[in-house]
């Protein structure tokens, strides 16, 4: 069978920073997640959730102009409260209350650079319809 597009995957999402010394204690310390590549003398890391890289570079040394994500990266946690509860102790600050949709929870916040990001759990199935 043919597929209908040779993409079969994502190998990670650039996230802008405008401080990579900043994003590196955010993402590293207060999120927790490991570093897997520096970008050399380029102001740029690379941090794994498991399951997606996140690329964080400096935007102008990279001749790209900074703007922050607004729409968030949705970050899997398999209880989204407790999750919250660790990184509100490691200062990480929500927008608003834990959010349950029916079929998942999420908790928005944003890293220093205004990027938006979220605690998410999906805990009922999917519906095809």
């Amino acid at each position: 069978m043919e597929r209908a597009t040779p993409v079969d995957g994502v190998d990670f999402v650039t996230i802008p920073s405008l401080d990579i010394e900043r994003s590196i204690e955010f993402y590293g310390t207060k999120l927790g997640l490991p570093q897997s590549a520096r970008y050399g003398s380029m102001p740029g890391v690379e941090f794994e959730t498991g399951s997606l890289t996140l690329s964080v570079i400096e935007s102008k040394a990279f001749g790209i102009e900074f703007a922050p994500h607004g729409h968030p990266v949705a970050l899997h946690v398999d209880d989204v409260e407790a999750a919250r509860v660790e990184l509100e102790a490691r200062g990480v600050e929500f927008g608003a209350e834990t959010m349950d949709t029916g079929v998942c929870h999420m908790a928005h916040f944003r890293d220093p650079d205004g990027n938006a990001l979220m605690l998410h759990h999906r805990y009922a199935p999917r519906d095809p319809a």
